[in-house]
C-alpha cells in the first residue's frame, strides 16, 4: 500500500469537515487543489499534486460531492479494513514526509507482525509517483518475499 491512508488524524477529520460544509458554495477543483497543498505541501510534491488536481477535473461537481460524503465518514470503514488486513503480509510504502499519514501506519506496522514498513525519503504522499523505481523495487522485493 503505497501512501496508505488507514485512519485518517484529528486534522485530517476537521479538514474533511470544513470541506463537507463548503462543498456546495467553494467550486471543488479549489477544494481539490486546498486539500492537494495540504496533503503535499512541498515544491517538490509539485508532480503528485498537479496528478491529483488533473485526475479531479474528470470529476462532475455530482461525483466529487458524493466521493467527498463518503470519504469524510471513511474511519470506521478504514478500522474494518484494519482488522482484516492484520492476517495478511502487507507492505506500507510511506515517505518520511507524509506528516497526515506516517505516523498511524507505523504504529499499524508495530502492533502487526504480518506488516512491514518501508520508508522512501524525499518524496511526498504519492511515493509511487515521486519514487517509481525504488517503489516498484520494494514492491517486487516484497513479492519475492511472500
Amino acid at each position: 500500500m503505497g501512501g496508505a491512508v488507514m485512519k485518517i488524524n484529528v486534522r485530517g477529520q476537521i479538514l474533511m469537515r470544513v470541506g463537507n460544509l463548503f462543498k456546495s458554495v467553494i467550486p471543488y477543483l479549489a477544494l481539490y487543489k486546498f486539500f492537494a497543498f495540504i496533503i503535499m505541501p512541498k515544491k517538490k510534491h509539485r508532480e503528485s499534486s498537479n496528478l491529483f488536481i488533473n485526475e479531479a477535473r474528470k470529476l462532475y461537481q455530482k461525483e466529487f460531492k458524493r466521493w467527498f460524503t463518503l470519504v469524510s465518514q471513511v474511519n470506521p470503514l478504514l478500522k474494518f479494513f484494519r482488522f482484516n488486513e492484520a492476517k495478511v503480509p502487507t507492505l506500507y510504502i510511506m515517505d518520511s514526509e507524509d506528516y497526515m499519514f506516517l505516523l498511524f501506519i507505523s504504529k499499524l506496522v508495530s502492533d502487526h507482525t504480518t506488516a512491514e514498513l518501508s520508508i522512501i525519503s524525499n518524496c511526498g504522499h504519492a511515493v509511487n509517483v515521486e519514487s517509481p523505481t525504488i517503489f516498484n523495487n520494494t514492491v517486487i522485493r516484497f513479492l519475492k518475499l511472500t
